[in-house]
Formats: structure tokens, sequence, C-alpha cells
């Protein structure tokens, strides 16, 4: 069996074929050595059997009127008739006593046939295998008949030899033909097995060509190009592969021209791209511009990881952005990420990446752009917003200053007034004057420290932010103004809200102009007739499917659909000429976007305004 699977597919079919075709020809042979050979001898003997019984019938009549001459005569030709010269060996008659009247030998009649055949009451004929002078013979036995009575009997004998012969002579002409018919088919199933797997030879041919990458297959091999009809499967396979290898010849051609295009636009990119392993960050590859920029020669950048250039996302996040990517989303697009050059020279930049293949193997795209002057301008933006914040607040800061300073004064004119009076001063007053006047102090010098945090440039690092104490710094700076203005500063601030990634000096930038212009709102409402009574603005945080929200609302004028649209638009403004820059919603939309953050607004003339910021919490 091991060695019939280790032929060629043509030889196999060839196998099979020739092994069927011997196979119905032996069991046909043997059938007909079951069926037509046995079938043959009793037609011969039931040609005896007639031969026999036109004996009787003719010699009937002889034998009445005792004409033994005539009877002879009967026996002799019915003997030597050219056509039964072969197959009749001997015929010979015997009467009712099994006296021999008349037969067909020329010597003496052997004795051992006398009364060797008898026939049964009943019976027609009998039939018995007898061997008489040396050979095997049929004697065949057939009653004489008058009326009721039989007067005797006929005998014919059949030359076994003969039969033999002819049963010998039939199965060989078998023999002949089925020989011929297994020569035939031999030849045919040849025929066909080489037309059979011609096309997938030419198949395999082709799928070799493919295999070592020549897509361009000989006309010779490519015969015919496959069209739907009744054709030959296997044609059709060849045919199909034949199409597929001039589609793949195109392909390549296409894919080789791409390549060219990628890598034209790889190397002529104005801007530094990296090829990244997509699991490790390694740097597979890098245009120029990324030697230009980072100031790595190429050799030395893909011994490097992009995390060894800033990664992803600045702080501890710096994977999670590829992460991401890798983890089901096709692109990825990061802001305003801190990346270093050699010498460890700080600069920051965009990035744009998309999954791809390189070199049998999962990588990344990442495009960066230096954002570094835009982040600088972005940032003087920033200060000079907190500087004119900080402008409109001297008013409450100096009120806040002015009462720890009148504490302290207070304390002083005690102490002065009891000194130039030569009067004792018991310790427990001189213990608590001395006390206020400390905690007077801290709280001055708390103040004073707030603003200068405040006032100073934040860092673009992230830090972990507690959001309730950023708006309750704020708070502690601008309650004081807004009550004197009429107007209460409600918190309701969840103690349980989780931290979140920024900078609280950023945050608090951003809720001192929220809560600004919250007060310029309401103020506008009283200007023009729409309040009387004391107006109110709220601030309250809670977590949410894991985000930590933050709302400001206020009780003032409120948008117009119109408005809304615009509001996050760097300088557009519904303030008076020299009352408004347009720029801080804008400033605090960007902070709010740099931090992962979402803002929303829900405002209707005449009923106020509500900013509801979203950002992601971290895990506790």
């Amino acid at each position: 069996m091991e060695r019939f699977r280790s032929l060629s597919f043509k030889n196999k079919i060839l196998f099979a074929t020739i092994t069927v075709i011997l196979s119905l020809s032996l069991g046909i042979l043997a059938a007909s050595r079951l069926i037509l050979i046995p079938a043959l001898t009793d037609e011969l003997k039931r040609r005896g059997i007639g031969i026999a019984q036109s004996m009787a019938d003719l010699g009937k009549s002889y034998m009445l009127h005792e004409d033994i001459p005539n009877l002879t005569g009967l026996v002799f030709d019915t003997a030597f008739l050219s056509e039964r010269r072969q197959l009749v060996a001997y015929v010979f008659i015997t009467d009712a006593g099994a006296k021999v009247l008349a037969h067909s030998f020329t010597t003496e009649f052997p004795k051992p046939l006398i009364g060797i055949n008898p026939i049964k009451p009943g019976l027609t004929h009998a039939i018995r295998q007898v061997q008489i002078q040396g050979y095997d013979s049929y004697d065949i036995a057939v009653p004489i008949m008058e009326g009721i009575y039989q007067i005797g009997t006929a005998h014919v004998g059949l030359s076994k030899k003969h039969i033999d012969h002819l049963v010998d002579q039939l199965r060989n002409a078998y023999l002949g033909i089925t020989f011929i018919i297994i020569i035939l088919f031999f030849l045919i199933s040849h025929w066909l097995s080489n037309y059979i797997t011609r096309p997938i030879s030419q198949l395999i041919q082709v799928a070799d060509e493919i295999s070592r990458g020549h897509f361009h297959i000989e006309p010779a091999l490519a015969q015919v190009v496959y069209k739907e009809g009744g054709r030959d499967e296997i044609v059709q396979l060849a045919d199909s592969i034949n199409n597929m290898a001039k589609n793949l010849e195109v392909s390549q051609k296409q894919l080789r021209e791409s390549e060219e295009k990628y890598r034209s636009l790889f190397d002529s990119g104005p801007n530094p791209i990296f090829v990244l392993d997509a699991q490790t960050q390694e740097i597979l590859d890098a245009n120029p511009s990324a030697v230009e920029s980072y100031g790595y020669p190429k050799a030395e950048l893909k011994k490097l990881t992009f995390a060894d250039l800033g990664g992803m996302e600045s702080g501890e996040t710096a994977v999670s952005g590829a992460d991401k990517m890798c983890g089901g989303s096709e692109h990825l697009v990061v802001s305003k990420v801190q990346h270093f050059k050699k010498g460890h020279r700080q600069f920051y930049v965009n990035i744009h990446g998309c999954a791809t293949r390189y070199k049998d193997r999962e990588a990344l795209i990442v495009a960066t752009t230096d954002i570094t002057e835009i982040i600088e301008k972005e940032a003087q933006l920033i200060q000079a917003s907190k500087l004119t914040t900080l402008g409109q607040m001297s008013a409450s800061i100096a009120h806040e200053l002015n009462q720890p300073l009148n504490a302290i004064k207070v304390g002083n004119e005690f102490l002065k007034m009891m000194t130039q009076e030569g009067r004792q001063i018991p310790d427990e007053d001189l213990l608590q004057v001395v006390n206020e006047v400390g905690n007077q102090v801290d709280r001055a010098a708390e103040i004073i420290n707030h603003l200068r945090d405040f006032s100073r440039k934040a860092d673009r690092v992230k830090e972990k932010v507690d959001i309730n104490r950023s708006i309750r710094a704020v708070h502690s700076l601008l309650s004081q103004q807004l009550h004197l203005e009429n107007i209460d500063l409600d918190l309701r601030l969840d103690p349980g809200t989780p931290l979140i990634w920024g900078q609280a000096n950023r945050f608090e930038q951003v809720f001192f102009n929220l809560v600004t212009n919250a007060r310029d709102a309401v103020a506008q409402k009283r200007q023009q007739g729409g309040a009387s009574e004391r107006q109110k603005i709220a601030i309250r945080t809670r977590q949410e499917l894991g985000r930590v929200i933050v709302e400001v609302a206020d009780t003032g004028m409120g948008m117009s659909a119109a408005v809304k649209e615009h509001i996050f638009e760097p300088f557009y403004t519904t303030k008076e000429t020299g009352k408004g820059t347009g720029l801080g919603l804008s400033i605090i939309y960007g902070i709010v976007k740099d931090y992962g953050g979402e803002i929303q607004v829900d405002s209707r003339e005449g009923e106020g305004t509500t900013f509801r910021l979203s950002f992601p919490a971290l895990a506790t």
C-alpha cells in the first residue's frame, strides 16, 4: 500500500483502471466457467437427445418389420453424417430384451455397453457418462415406443473429448478476446491517464514557478483561459491557477510600484517618520527627517525604542497609546507629547500612527510633528490670561490681604497701648494676641504663596490631581469678592471623587475663567434689570461611569444658540471692546482637551448657563 501511495497520480489512475478491468475480466471468466460451459454441455446433450429421439422415431417401423438392413443403414447414417461425425462417438439400437439389433461400430460390439444405461419407467431419456475403448462418452438412451409399450432403446454416444474440445475452443476464444480487450483498455487507460493528468502536471509546474516568485508563466503552460461551462474540473483548476499567476504578476508589479512610492514618500517626508515593532516599540526604520530632527544617526536610532525618545504619551501613560492602537484601533492621534532629542534636549510633538506589516511582522508607522513653537505661544497666551485674571481679581486679593493685616494691626495697637500706659498684660491675653498675629501672618503668606503659584508658568508634566482641591483654591480667592457683589459661590464637592491626570495650576486657570465668566454673566443680567435678589454660582463634582464630572452653573444671562456655537473660537467675545480678549474659553477648551477631557455647554437666554467638564478617572 505504501508503494501505491508513492506512485504518481498518472500511474495510480493507470493501475487502478487496469485492476478494475482485470477484476471484471476474471469475474466474467469465472462466471462463464460456471454458467456458459455447463450451458454449452447441456446444449450438446440436448442435441444428442434429439438425435436419439429422431433415430427412435425412424427406426420403430424397421423394428416392427424386423428390417435389420435398413435399421443398420439408419444407424450408420446417424453416426457418420458429416455434421455429426465429430460429436457422435457411436450409435446402437437394442430390442426390449437389450439385444443389439444394429450398431455403428466397425469392430465387435463392446459388451460393456449392453444394459449400461437403462431407462427408468416414466422417463423420456437417460444420460450416463461411460468409458468405451479408452474414451469417455455421454451415453444418451431414448425409448422406442409402440403405443404404451417399449419395444426397444436407441443409444447415442456423444464424444466427451469433442465436447471438451469445443469448451476449450470457447474458453480460448474468450481468453483471446479478454486479452485483446485488456490491451485496448491498457492503451486507452494510458492515454486517458496522460490526458487527465497533463493539466495537473502543468498546474504543478505553475505552482513551482509561483513558489519561486516567478509569476510570469510561459505560454506553453498557460494554454487556455478559463471560461464558464461544462469543461473538465482539473483543466478549469489549471486555468484558474494560470489566471491567478497572471493576477499575482500584476499585483506584484503594483506592489513593487506601491513600495517604491512608499519609500519615496518615506524618505522625502518633511516630518519624522518611524517604523516600530508593534509589541516592543523597537525602531525598525526611520526616514532622513527623523535622523535630522532627533539628532541621532540612523544606525543609532535603530538601536533605540520609541519610548527612549518620549513614547506615545508623556508621564506614566507612555505606552498606553500604542497599546490602544494595537488592541484594535487602526489609527492613533496623540497631541502635545514631550520628546527628547539627542543630548536630552526637550521639544513637543503631535503623533499620528497606524498599524501595518513590515517584513512579515506586526508594526506601526508613526509620524511626529514638531509643535514646540506652538506650545510656547500657547503657554504665553495662558500666562497672559492668568495675569489678566489676577488683574481682574486685584480688589478681591487686596481685601483678602487686608483682613489679616487689620487683625495684626489691632493686636499690635493693643500691645502698644498697654505698654505706653505701663499696665501689666495678663499672660493669657498676651498669648492670645501673639497666636492671633501668627495665624494672620500664616493666612497672608498662604494667600501670597497661592497667588505666586497661580501666576507662575505651569509645567506640562502630568501629575495626579485632586480636582476638588483646585476648586477650593479658586473658592478661597474669589468667594469674598463674589460675596461683596451679592453673589453666592456654592460648592457641592463629592469627597469620593477619584484623582485625574493633569496639572493643578492649569485646572485652577480653568475654574478661575469659568467663575469670572459666570460673575460677568450675572452682573450683565443685573445691569439689564433681569435680577434684583442674590444670584448664585454653583460648582458640583461627582463620579459617573469611570469619569470625573465637574459642573459650573450660574443664574446669569445665558446664551443664544448662535453665540453658543462660537464661544470656544479664539478671539470670539460678546463683551464690549476693551473688556474681553475672547481667549478665555478657547484656552479652557485647549486645557481640557490636553488632559483627555470633554466640555459641554447647556445655556438658555435669560435662564443661565451650565458648563459640564468630564475627565477620565484614574483607577484606584
